[in-house]
């Protein structure tokens, strides 16, 4: 997967070649591990706000990004990154 970054934006290309671009809402480490909570960066809704957990892992020298398979692992990252965005809220308020 192929990865050109900007501010808070990505664009990540799969395996059949296809070009998707992301916004970053949060980038987490999580036990030894980077994660990544993206939504497609023309969502203009909350509605169409369809947030994905990808880990961030490097092969061959550069930073993939691929789905995270376990259930239990998933779910940890998930409240995870919850407590992290809801950190950065209050600290706003």
């Amino acid at each position: 997967m192929e990865q050109q970054y900007g501010d808070d934006i990505i664009t990540i290309t799969d395996e059949d070649g296809t070009e998707y671009e992301l916004e970053v809402l949060a980038r987490l480490e999580y036990e030894g591990a980077d994660y990544l909570a993206l939504t497609p960066a023309d969502a203009q809704e909350a509605e169409e706000m369809e947030v994905s957990i990808l880990k961030a892992v490097e092969e061959d020298g550069e930073e993939v990004l691929l789905a995270v398979e376990d259930d239990t692992e998933l779910e940890n990252v998930y409240n995870a990154l919850m407590d992290l965005l809801y950190e950065d809220d209050t600290e706003q308020s």
